[in-house]
């Protein structure tokens, strides 16, 4: 459990009255990142206190919450973003998650009467104007010297899934439109990637995106080139394959990683163009900031770029990478700030 960290947003003064106090978690597979929202009165809002739980050594996300507010009363909300699956009883469920999530529970618990559920990746998309501060690399387009890119702006991010949203700047408040693009088709053309991706469509009649673009993808895509140079797989989870790719004499992991690298790049190049991503891509969450030098010397930008005639297009486009950090609770208040007036 990591101790309480400062924002860079200031804390808020405890002698000044509050408009606003609510929770935002983000809630993942491994870690439940949670932050205290506070609002002063005619004041930006702030991110007053920031904390992240090991979601393995707590019984349920209400303890986590619990534990969280025992010295931060008064919150008028709980906003959590999350993958999963609402069933009947209201509850969430995810295949990553040692837990269900019940919002009427934790309403319970908590004592709070107001506990909405946004999707995680929808969340992220909502951060999308805090994310140019956090770029640590730029893989594709025009410098920071050059005028800024205007338009939508595309999240795309590998973790659990393949998760794509856009973030477009409307008035009289900007619109977050989440997509499965995770479900698209995946397809190419390059002779040594047609042959893996062959063996992988030997059990399946389809095969999307993110049956290979995300963490689970990589082990199939580990074992597909595997089973293509006639070897037994040596690794059993993504991050084994990323460090033997970037650490190990592994040519395997490494033409793995070559391979998996290349495939986003003409994803993501193709969801610029079917989305009209002017405005710039992001890419956020899983893995990729561990592999941000390796993506940065790939075929990830030459893919992107590869287009026909909507190259010089895609030039115009930035493509950066953003660490996830406090993206999901960023983002997930910006959510609540943006619709907390219809939900109350």
């Amino acid at each position: 459990m990591a101790a309480i960290s400062r924002s860079a947003y200031a804390s808020a003064s405890p002698d000044v009255p509050v408009a606003i106090s609510f929770i935002a978690a983000d809630v993942g597979g491994t870690h439940v990142r949670v932050g205290h929202m506070v609002q002063a009165r005619d004041a930006a809002i702030e991110l007053s206190h920031y904390r992240t739980y090991r979601c393995a050594e707590h019984a349920s996300l209400q303890a986590i919450l619990e534990d969280f507010l025992q010295q931060r009363r008064g919150v008028d909300a709980v906003v959590i973003a999350s993958a999963g699956v609402a069933l009947d009883d209201g509850s969430f469920i995810s295949n990553n998650l040692p837990w269900a999530i019940s919002p009427s529970r934790i309403g319970a618990v908590l004592a709070v009467r107001n506990v909405h559920l946004v999707n995680d990746f929808e969340a992220v998309a909502y951060a999308a104007p805090q994310m140019e501060q956090r770029a640590v690399l730029q893989l594709s387009g025009p410098t920071p010297r050059h005028a800024r890119a205007n338009g939508p702006i595309l999240v795309v991010g590998p973790g659990t899934g393949l998760g794509a949203a856009l973030w477009i700047d409307a008035k009289p408040r900007a619109i977050v439109l989440a997509t499965e693009a995770g479900q698209v088709a995946l397809a190419s053309t390059h002779p040594r990637e047609y042959a893996v991706l062959q063996g992988l469509l030997r059990d399946r009649h389809y095969l999307p995106l993110e049956h290979v673009l995300s963490g689970p993808g990589l082990l199939h895509l580990y074992d597909a080139v595997c089973e293509l140079h006639g070897a037994t797989p040596r690794h059993r989870l993504p991050a084994a394959v990323t460090h033997a790719a970037l650490h190990e004499d592994d040519a395997l992991a490494r033409e793995c990683l070559e391979i998996f690298c290349g495939l986003l790049g003409s994803a993501v190049g193709d969801m610029a163009l079917a989305y009209g991503a002017a405005g710039g891509i992001y890419l956020a969450g899983g893995f990729l900031p561990t592999i941000g030098q390796f993506l940065a010397g790939s075929a990830f930008a030459e893919r992107f770029l590869d287009k026909g005639n909507m190259r010089a297009v895609l030039e115009r486009i930035p493509v950066k990478l953003v660490e996830h950090g406090q993206l999901g609770v960023l983002g997930a208040a910006n959510w609540y700030l943006q619709h907390h007036t219809d939900l109350s």
